[in-house]
């Protein structure tokens, strides 16, 4: 049996094919009986030029499309007008058909366009929603956390001067006794102890006296001493005690302080939102992109084009 298929060309993850007509025994690299197109889906040209008459030829002999290939001539609008042929139309009821089949082909193709551009705007923003409640959320719990260290630190702060406060109460309790004990003054002496201390004082008076004179003795020998010496320094005599001279400390040398560079924040996906994501993948090479696409990156669009940009 003749079939219509695709032949594989080009290279690898680029590659192309040729609509070609072959023995269903062949192998797909094989030998062709004829090249009827050539179909480039993977270039941003998506390419496809075909022999439409050849192509008419070979099916009207009996030559059957393989799944792909029918799929393709049939969003030509080929396999309308071998239909319409069979019909037995004529050449300008062919012509008026087909150009009415492609101008309904053109604007369902276009509804799909806007419908598939509004759904994934829809989705973009679906996903900005959640981004911002998730932002809002962490805000919140910051913030509901730092009141509470706020809360504890000053009621720590408050228990702290409670207990100063009583440990001063406690040393001033213990201090008031001493205190008073000592601003007590004497009590005064009977009459009898009075006279009799007024009896004794000229003989205190006598003894202290003769003390006085021991004393003043002594002194007078040091004073003689020390104007000797005084002599002697001005003399130019060195005295006799030596003074130490202090050891100077030895210098300190500084340890030298590391260094810590400070490391760079990764930048991840979860950090954006959708548009700036998707915009850093798209401007930033992929070998840059490492790490930036996290196991917790839950949006599509962001996922998309991230795959898009490991494909290129």
């Amino acid at each position: 049996m003749i079939r219509l298929r695709l032949q594989r060309r080009g290279r690898k993850k680029r590659p192309y094919y040729h609509l070609v007509v072959a023995d269903q025994r062949s192998p797909r690299d094989g030998r062709v009986i004829e090249r009827l197109g050539r179909f480039d889906n993977v270039s941003e040209n998506k390419q496809l030029i075909l022999d439409e008459e050849r192509v008419i030829h070979w099916l009207r002999i009996g030559a059957q499309p393989s799944d792909t290939v029918r799929t393709i001539l049939k969003k030509e609008g080929i396999l309308y007008k071998m239909h319409l042929l069979r019909w037995g139309k004529s050449e300008e009821e062919i012509e008026e058909a087909l150009q009415q089949w492609k101008e309904n082909k053109e604007t369902s193709d276009e509804e799909k366009q806007v419908s598939r551009k509004q759904r994934q705007k829809a989705q973009l923003e679906a996903e900005e929603r959640e981004y911002k409640k998730q932002l809002e959320e962490k805000a919140a719990e910051a913030a509901r956390q730092a009141k509470i260290e706020k809360a504890e630190a000053e009621q720590a702060k408050a228990q702290a001067e409670a207990e100063a406060a009583e440990a001063e109460a406690e040393t001033a309790a213990e201090e008031t006794p001493e205190t008073e004990a000592k601003t007590e003054e004497p009590a005064e002496a009977p009459a009898e102890e009075k006279k009799a201390e007024a009896a004794e004082e000229p003989v205190v008076e006598e003894e202290t006296a003769e003390a006085a004179t021991e004393e003043e003795e002594p002194k007078a020998e040091e004073k003689a001493d020390v104007a000797e010496k005084e002599e002697e320094v001005k003399a130019g005599e060195s005295p006799a005690e030596e003074t130490k001279a202090e050891e100077p400390e030895a210098d300190k040398v500084p340890e030298p302080v590391s260094e810590k560079k400070e490391e760079a924040p990764v930048k991840v996906s979860t950090d954006m939102n959708a548009n700036e994501a998707i915009d850093h993948i798209k401007n930033t090479p992929l070998e840059d992109l490492k790490g930036f696409v996290t196991d917790d990156e839950d949006r599509v669009t962001v996922q998309r084009a991230w795959e898009s940009k490991q494909a290129e």
